[in-house]
């Protein structure tokens, strides 16, 4: 194909080095990558992370090494990188902020939910920077926000609470899910109720209310009656360490830690229902992975958990720091009457959407 005709879309994602953020980059690039009208640059932090073919690279790995670097990069940087490179279609920023660029068309990813999050008392003890960064973002996301043609996000609530935080119109928001591959998931029988809950050791995680819920119900019914697992060790940070020095005697409690890939399908196989408190969640990845399993899940009674679970057969959902509303749903697993559990209604979302990357920048770029 003749390149004078390809269009130019340069694709930034400095600050994206793990997690749900690196799939949704390394996504992005290997569709484009196959793009043979399109012609892509990358300003990543490391090509390695995401290498594919036919994909330009601009490596940029000072840029997070503090926030004052990261804006350098944003507003001076990549503005003097637009200036070099050929007249660009399409600039896309994976990771929430909205750069100073020469470009025809702006769009910027939004994946952090922590704008919505009120910061506690705790959080601030325990990681401040979770603290700081989720006021930070407040601010991040509306510098130069309105330079953009779309932003994407992943689920419906948070293309409204972005159009009410930055005065965005929602029809200019898409609604674009995460791709999401269910593993077969082998059901285990357990000598009791095992209750799983997955996640980082991150304050935000909520998993001292479970924790209460767990010591309430065994006060109730004696040691033994269930389990408690969780994916986190107890020595990963300030807040892991605070939850095992106030919950270790607690015999229920299990701290399990990280778990790979197949230990994880494996838990699931043996939890009785996923308890999933988390405070904030873009998506909240363990109640799509759990949801294949038509066994009950406990969640939090906030617009993600809703979302996420759209569909789901047998959930409940419990306000987010009410540890004995948590334990009598618990108890309800562990009875077997599940009276207060029930279906997610599917929830329809209204366009702009797109179910993959192909809509998606059928969207972008006209």
């Amino acid at each position: 194909m003749d390149t004078s005709v390809r269009r130019n879309i340069v694709v930034s994602a400095v600050n994206i080095r793990k997690g749900g953020t690196l799939t949704v980059l390394r996504d992005c690039l290997e569709y484009l990558s196959a793009r043979a009208d399109l012609h892509v640059t990358a300003l990543v932090h490391s090509r390695t992370l995401c290498d594919f073919p036919g994909i330009d690279y601009i490596e940029l790995p000072w840029s997070t090494e503090s926030w004052l670097k990261r804006l350098k990069c944003e507003y001076i940087t990549m503005h003097d990188i637009s200036r070099r490179l050929p007249p660009t279609d399409l600039w896309l920023s994976l990771h929430d902020t909205t750069p100073r660029v020469k470009a025809r068309c702006q769009a910027v990813y939004c994946h952090t939910s922590f704008p919505f999050m009120k910061p506690s008392l705790q959080d601030w003890r325990m990681d401040y920077k979770i603290a700081l960064f989720s006021l930070f973002t407040r601010y991040a996301y509306k510098w130069n926000v309105q330079r953009n043609r779309y932003l994407i996000v992943q689920q419906d609530w948070m293309r409204q609470g972005l159009s009410r935080m930055l005065g965005f119109p929602e029809k200019r928001i898409v609604v674009a899910p995460p791709s999401f591959q269910a593993t077969a998931i082998e059901p285990v029988p357990a000598k009791r109720p095992v209750f799983l809950c997955v996640g980082t050791p991150d304050c935000h995680k909520n998993y001292e209310t479970l924790f209460k819920a767990a010591q309430l119900l065994e006060r109730e019914l004696g040691k033994g009656a269930f389990r408690v697992v969780v994916t986190v060790q107890g020595d990963e940070n300030r807040y892991a360490q605070w939850l095992r020095r106030n919950w270790c005697a607690t015999d229920s409690i299990d701290f399990r830690g990280f778990l790979s890939r197949e230990k994880l399908t494996k838990a699931y196989g043996e939890a009785s229902c996923l308890v999933f408190p988390s405070r904030t969640e873009t998506w909240g990845l363990p109640i799509s992975e759990f949801l294949p399993t038509g066994k009950p899940m406990i969640l939090a009674d906030l617009p993600y958990a809703h979302s996420t679970a759209s569909g789901a057969a047998s959930t409940a959902f419990f306000p987010v720091k009410d540890s004995e509303r948590l334990a009598s749903l618990m108890l309800e697993v562990i009875k077997g009457g599940l009276e207060s559990f029930g279906p997610v209604p599917v929830q329809r979302i209204q366009p702009p959407y797109a179910a993959g990357w192909d809509e998606l920048f059928h969207l972008l770029l006209p």
